[in-house]
């Protein structure tokens, strides 16, 4: 007998960004609701890992909408900042999510640790951590992550968060200066979404 699969789903965030780049992961054929359609305001994430807070969302979302929710918690670390950003990542935009003053504050922060910074590859990775809840009654979780170093400054309009500070490994440019097409076949989402698109 074939397993039930998910055929309508709500996108647990109210980042515009995540939303498009999970929307564009999804099946073509799930119906795909947004939290604007409920008008739902982000809970308070108050987990110590991505994990816990992914979960927080998704059981959250889940059950102010009392559907079933695929939710996102994903950050920055940074090896030589003891990984820092890590799950305050949107957090260092402040409360208006401004990442370009996060961004800033990546530099300043590594500007304490060693003047030199530019001249070396500083290490670090991002880490997305997906969680479906409401499905089959279980919690189903999945971890991605792609390392990769920091730009020297930051570069390219494309993509959202600290894409414009990260160079992937092997690559030269950083994500904010990837067609999003590019982008999406080898980050840390797309690192989390294959582990669970067997349940769509």
């Amino acid at each position: 007998m074939l397993k039930k699969k998910i055929i309508k789903i709500l996108i647990g965030t109210n980042n515009t960004g995540k939303l498009r780049e999970i929307r564009d992961l999804l099946p073509k054929n799930l119906e795909i609701y947004s939290t604007s359609d409920f008008k739902i305001n982000s809970p308070i994430e108050s987990g110590k890992t991505f994990e816990e807070n992914s979960l927080i969302k998704a059981r959250y979302f889940s059950k102010k909408s009392k559907m079933i929710c695929l939710s996102d918690d994903s950050g920055l670390e940074i090896d030589i900042l003891d990984g820092a950003p890590g799950i305050y990542s949107a957090r260092w935009g402040g409360k208006k999510g401004d990442f370009v003053k996060a961004m800033n504050r990546v530099f300043k922060e590594l500007d304490k640790k060693n003047k030199n910074w530019k001249t070396k590859k500083i290490k670090a990775r991002f880490i997305c951590s997906l969680t479906i809840y409401g499905f089959n009654q279980k919690i189903i979780n999945s971890i991605g992550k792609i390392e990769g170093h920091i730009s020297p400054s930051m570069m390219g309009g494309n993509g959202f968060g600290y894409d414009a500070i990260f160079i992937p490994k092997g690559k030269k440019i950083t994500f904010g200066e990837m067609e999003a097409s590019e982008k999406y076949k080898i980050d840390h989402r797309f690192k989390a979404f294959k582990k669970i698109k067997k349940f769509f």
